[in-house]
């Protein structure tokens, strides 16, 4: 990690771009980019198509750092190259874009009305990696569904607890409490979760830094105390299956909050495009999503 990178991260203006989709959102991320499950086979092919997306993306002239602060890789984005270059240090170094890794393995069966991580064994090796590999930070991902105390306080608690490990591994961790943007409790779930989170950020140490990966919350500015709280380097928004159009009306509504967007910012990007209708494409998007992220 960099002090230019930290600068960046705590004071420019832009968004993060997600794009870490995963073994059980890949096809779906495929499909929405136009590339049906029956024009491959296997895993393999599969991952070799999503990152053919993701290195179109990365590659266009619209993705760079004077928008995009930075860019959530999936383990196996970080293994490949782009234009021969690991796709880490191509962000850095080509497109000044600060690389993130996500690094949760998926959530557990839903208990208390909530979603926490699955056992990561592997975690201090994949943080050796990430390091050997450029990277800024960290992600990781659990989901609250219902407004149970019990179940709130183990998804932060969890969170916390493996963000001190990222932490001790020099890296910065975003904390992503996602509150899932169907539940018919998700304002109650906010009231809860925002208490529980300072009371975490409270207990860290004057030179520890995380960020939050929050859901847009029904309350205008409901999380603008957490952005304020001196060991949060940044406060950004999960699109969470809201469109385009509604995750930047709502972020917009939430002054401080920056995008970290990977399906809103994909929306209407497809395979069948020519890179001049691609890049137009992206570009609209993103200067969208900036847009939104600069209230």
């Amino acid at each position: 990690m960099s002090s230019e990178q930290f600068d960046k991260m705590k004071n420019a203006e832009g968004f993060i771009a997600a794009l870490d989709q995963s073994g059980g959102s890949t096809a779906k991320a495929l499909m929405l980019y136009g590339v049906a499950e029956t024009e491959y086979s296997g895993e393999g092919e599969m991952f070799d198509l999503i990152h053919q997306m993701r290195a179109r993306i990365i590659t266009s002239p619209a993705f760079t750092g004077d928008r995009i602060l930075g860019a959530i890789l999936f383990e196996m984005t970080m293994d490949r190259q782009i234009d021969g270059i690991g796709t880490a240090e191509y962000l850095w170094n080509q497109k000044h874009i600060v690389p993130f890794l996500k690094v949760d393995r998926g959530l557990a069966d839903e208990v208390d009305g909530a979603q926490v991580m699955k056992p990561m064994p592997d975690l201090a090796e994949l943080l050796a990696r990430a390091n050997s590999n450029g990277m800024f930070g960290t992600k990781m991902r659990s989901v609250i569904k219902l407004a149970n105390p019990t179940g709130v306080g183990a998804v932060v608690g969890q969170q916390f607890e493996v963000g001190r490990q990222i932490l001790g591994a020099g890296l910065v961790p975003i904390i992503e409490p996602e509150v899932d943007i169907n539940s018919a409790q998700k304002a109650a779930a906010e009231t809860l979760l925002k208490p529980a989170l300072l009371a975490e950020l409270d207990q860290l140490t004057a030179d520890q830094h995380v960020m939050l990966k929050l859901t847009l919350p029904e309350a205008d500015d409901f999380y603008s105390d957490l952005i304020a709280h001196p060991r949060v380097l940044r406060v950004v928004a999960l699109s969470g299956g809201y469109s385009r159009t509604d995750a930047n009306a709502r972020l917009a509504r939430n002054h401080g909050m920056t995008a970290s967007f990977s399906r809103a910012l994909t929306e209407g990007l497809s395979a069948q495009q020519s890179d001049a209708e691609f890049n137009a494409a992206l570009d609209a998007s993103i200067g969208s999503i900036f847009a939104a992220s600069i209230t």
